[in-house]
């Protein structure tokens, strides 16, 4: 039996354990599970994390096994080896595949009828992995995808235009990685195009702008090249995802999953905007954009299905 508010995380390393404190912060689960294949660690976490709850609203957090995620709502992903300096994301491709293979027919087992959200990189491949090993629904099967990258080029955007990142409005589509496309043509602030917005405001160095999505692109590079990994914006990202979904709000957001004829991409998961509710994901939507940044996406897309095909 489901139960609302019950969630299961599987990988308690950087990632999962922030993702355990920002969904604890976040007020609405109920009990929360972690799941390591180092036990101690995923015990001590559990600890750690228990002692703060009389600061925020009761969650009971306990170290369990596969079995113990049975009536999760949701079972969050992010078990895997961490990219190192100068790795790429499609570099852990053979590694974390094979660490997938173990983990899924075990969540199968005992959890068949939960979301899968799958965090750990290269997020892309292993989505579609997740959907391929597990036989689940397309619509349950979710990467977080672009849902940072977007997240990313908002900010940066809002800096350099001096405005509040949330009234910026645009994407970041296709892979989580360097063939990621930013979709300028319909990116807004309060209802108008970047140009017409440079031209009324002139307060900052339009010239510019466009670099600013080389910084989004290579971001994490960055980030993990000073401090080693990255792990509170992403704990931050699964926590907005899984909020969408325990609060069946049909928000919109660029996970990743299975895109089967839209821009005449099939048999891949990449991150386009998509109704996410408690069902997982409602529809995707398709967007009117430009006739290069399509070109861009079908790319991207193309470099996923090769890795793809190597193995499957």
């Amino acid at each position: 039996m489901i139960k609302p508010t019950k969630i299961s995380i599987i990988g308690t390393g950087y990632v999962g354990s922030t993702t355990a404190f920002t969904l604890m912060l976040g007020g609405f689960v109920s009990e929360l599970v972690l799941v390591d294949i180092n036990k101690q660690k995923a015990e001590g976490e559990a600890m750690d994390l228990s002692h703060g709850v009389p600061f925020i609203s009761p969650v009971k957090v306990t170290a369990g096994s596969y079995a113990d995620c049975s009536g999760s709502s949701i079972i969050i992903i992010t078990a895997g080896a961490n990219q190192k300096p100068g790795e790429t994301r499609m570099d852990l491709v053979k590694k974390n595949t094979e660490v997938f293979m173990s983990i899924i027919p075990e969540l199968v087992k005992y959890c068949p009828e939960s979301i899968l959200l799958v965090v750990t990189n290269p997020v892309d491949i292993l989505t579609y992995v997740t959907y391929k090993v597990s036989g689940f629904k397309k619509e349950r099967v979710i990467g977080s995808g672009t849902v940072l990258d977007t997240a990313r080029f908002k900010y940066l955007l809002g800096e350099q235009l001096g405005v509040d990142a949330r009234n910026v409005h645009t994407y970041v589509l296709g892979e989580h990685g360097d063939s990621e496309v930013a979709t300028w043509s319909i990116t807004n602030i309060a209802g108008m195009n970047l140009e017409s917005y440079c031209q009324n405001c002139r307060t900052c160095d339009s010239s510019k702008i466009k670099e600013i999505f080389e910084d989004v692109r290579d971001a994490a590079y960055q980030v993990i090249e000073r401090k080693g990994a990255t792990y509170y914006a992403v704990g931050l990202t699964v926590r907005r995802i899984v909020e969408a979904i325990l609060r069946d709000e049909n928000s919109i957001l660029t996970v990743s999953s299975l895109v089967d004829g839209m821009y005449g991409l099939d048999n891949v998961c990449l991150s386009l905007p998509s109704v996410v509710n408690s069902q997982g994901i409602r529809n995707i939507l398709p967007l009117n954009l430009s006739e290069s940044e399509i070109m861009a996406l079908v790319k991207s897309g193309n470099s996923l299905k090769k890795v793809l095909s190597e193995i499957f």
